[in-house]
């Protein structure tokens, strides 16, 4: 039994172990598996690819006979004789070129070229010139009454109340007041009793001053602006008379000349002062 186990378990010689590897060398390897592979056919592009590229290269070529086409003036391929045969040939009364016809007179014919008319533009400062510029202010007065106008006689009126054309580029083209302009350095007077509610120098109005009124139960206010500057003696809360000292004609604020821009102011309200005054004064 011991020997048994011993040849069992007995080591190989070296010669037995080469042959056994020679051996397992010499035997074939298991078979490996090849996948087989095969070309995917490719899908045909869909028609509305093909749509897009032909649309690109034609938006292409067009862009820049488009660019040369509108480049070419229209007469390009025309003669002078079939664009015009009136102008080439000379155009005399009844002439007739095909089934149209016209008729000029001899002095209106065309000689040495195409005759244009004219015309104009009226701009809306001549319209407001045509419309305004011939107001009528003439006036009269006697320089005495209750009621007065700001100068003891009648001074000339450089612009009106309402709509005009802006004399300057800060003016207004709605004009509030009125313009006298009887020359720098005139006097001024009070139109009638009152309560000076403002006089101080600023802003477009340069030297002014408010004057309230009480006449016929309406508050009425009556504005002196643009006299010349520390010209008006006038103090806040003052009482005046009328026809007493206001200032003198300036030109300061927004003024393009000396002149006297005077309002009269209703309850609040901008009224024509000239027509106020042709009414009331006296």
């Amino acid at each position: 039994m011991a020997e048994d186990n011993y040849s069992t378990t007995q080591t190989l010689t070296r010669r037995q172990l080469r042959d056994q590897e020679l051996l397992r060398v010499s035997l074939p390897a298991a078979p490996v598996a090849v996948r087989e592979t095969r070309e995917v056919p490719k899908k045909p592009e869909p028609p509305a690819s093909w749509g897009r590229r032909v649309l690109s290269w034609g938006t292409v070529i067009a862009t820049p006979l488009l660019f040369i086409a509108v480049s070419l003036p229209v007469n390009l391929f025309y003669a002078t004789s079939d664009f015009a045969p009136g102008i080439a040939g000379g155009v005399g009364p009844g002439a007739v070129s095909g089934s149209q016809s016209f008729t000029v007179a001899s002095s209106d014919s065309l000689e040495g070229g195409v005759q244009r008319e004219s015309w104009s533009v009226t701009s809306y400062a001549e319209v407001l010139r045509a419309r305004y510029g011939s107001r009528n202010f003439s006036y009269s007065t006697t320089g005495a009454g209750t009621i007065r106008w700001p100068f003891p006689t009648a001074v000339p009126i450089s612009s009106g109340f309402g709509d005009r054309v802006a004399p300057c580029r800060y003016c207004s083209s709605n004009h509030r007041g009125v313009d006298f302009t009887p020359g720098s350095g005139a006097p001024i007077f009070a139109i009638a009793d009152g309560v000076v509610a403002t006089s101080e120098f600023g802003g477009g109005y340069g030297q002014y001053a408010y004057i309230e009124h009480e006449i016929n139960g309406q508050t009425i206010l009556s504005v002196y602006a643009h006299m010349q500057r520390d010209s008006s003696p006038l103090r806040a809360g003052e009482r005046v008379r009328v026809g007493d000292f206001i200032g003198l004609v300036g030109n300061t604020g927004t003024s393009t000349g000396a002149h006297l821009h005077f309002e009269i102011r209703i309850n609040e309200e901008y009224v024509d002062p000239f027509a106020w005054l042709k009414e009331n004064a006296f």
